[in-house]
């Protein structure tokens, strides 16, 4: 079979290192018959050790030729495509238990992919990726801390969060350039309820200018939507816990 050249365009860096993958897949436990998806499978060095323990396993690749060689193998169901565009409320109807989604994300799009699988935290186990571990301080980091922004309020409101390993450059062909690590994400079971959509803006809007006091971002915006209540405004974005902010995106008046 022809060698794979890594595509810089797909952020492709593919796990080698033998140890890390037995690590890994330690921390994620497939059991035979679990409804689990793959993101980014690339050369499957952690698909193989899962699909022998699962039985069967569905992967969701977006390189042609990668997908090729993947759906050559019998247990593997192959959705060619990318991974912002599937509808995992479809994916998760075909099966009996809630989706367990694991995957070696690409860096460059790691953001947006964990903001699209929000949506459909409500059908899913838990959530084992490995990522860029300054992303992973982020997910994780508390309040009053330089790591705490809008990804750790976005996330924090509807999973529990942890880092449970470090995986270092090395550990994979060609090395990144930057530290990794995997994090395991399990949904809530009762979330606060509350827009996401108002949350985020909300979010976004108070982190817009992290430096400052949030009078001048998020004070102009709560006035611009006749907002009444208390809300303490002389602190920086980073120094509100998560549930303030909840708080406050359940008390703000809907949009007419």
């Amino acid at each position: 079979m022809a060698q794979h050249i890594a595509r810089k365009r797909f952020g492709q860096h593919f796990l080698s290192d033998g140890g890390i993958i037995d690590a890994i897949v330690k921390e994620i436990a497939p059991q035979p018959g679990d409804a689990m998806v793959e993101i980014g499978p690339g050369l499957a060095a952690l698909t193989q050790p899962l699909v022998e323990r699962l039985g069967r396993l569905t992967v969701v690749e977006l390189d042609r030729d990668l997908a090729k060689r993947l759906r050559e193998h019998p247990q593997l169901e192959v959705i060619e495509s990318d991974v912002l565009k599937v509808d995992f409320a479809e994916l998760a109807g075909r099966f009996a238990t809630p989706l367990r989604v694991v995957g070696n994300l690409p860096y460059n799009i790691s953001t947006p992919i964990l903001f699209h699988l929000l949506g459909f935290a409500h059908l899913v186990a838990d959530q084992h990726f490995m990522l860029q571990k300054e992303v992973i301080d982020r997910m994780v980091a508390r309040p009053a801390t330089s790591d705490y922004s809008r990804l750790s309020v976005m996330l924090q409101w509807r999973y529990e969060m942890e880092n449970v390993l470090f995986v270092p450059p090395e550990s994979f062909d060609p090395p990144p350039r930057v530290d990794s690590a995997v994090v395991r994400m399990v949904p809530l079971a009762e979330p606060p309820a509350v827009d996401a959509a108002r949350l985020g803006e909300i979010v976004q809007v108070a982190f817009s200018q992290r430096r400052k006091i949030m009078r001048h971002t998020l004070g102009k915006w709560l006035e611009a939507h006749a907002f009444a209540g208390e809300f303490d405004l002389q602190r920086r974005a980073e120094e509100v816990p998560v549930a303030e902010y909840v708080a406050l995106a359940q008390a703000v008046a809907p949009t007419p």
